[in-house]
């Protein structure tokens, strides 16, 4: 999957899931979830049971940082990582 095609799929979730369908413009793609209120803690486990389910693999506890979930292009670059190794 390219990563393009991620950044929207991610994008698409985070807007449907934590912005009830509005607001896509409102934050971009470096934006912190978390600092900008988009997503909370509980959201977190939220947005890593999409990722683990919709690209088959697990997120380790050590994984579980802002560093790889914390933004739309933070998770892009998790994700191409932990697909493509």
């Amino acid at each position: 999957m390219d990563k393009d095609t991620l950044k929207k799929e991610i994008r698409e979730f985070i807007v449907d899931t934590f912005l009830f369908g509005e607001g896509a413009d409102s934050f971009t793609d470096t934006d912190s979830f978390m600092q900008t209120g988009i997503v909370d803690s509980t959201g977190i486990l939220e947005v890593t049971g999409f990722i683990e389910e919709k690209f088959n693999f697990s997120i380790e506890n050590e994984e579980m940082t802002p560093v790889n979930l914390d933004s739309v292009d933070n998770l892009v670059t998790f994700i191409s990582k932990k697909v493509n190794g």
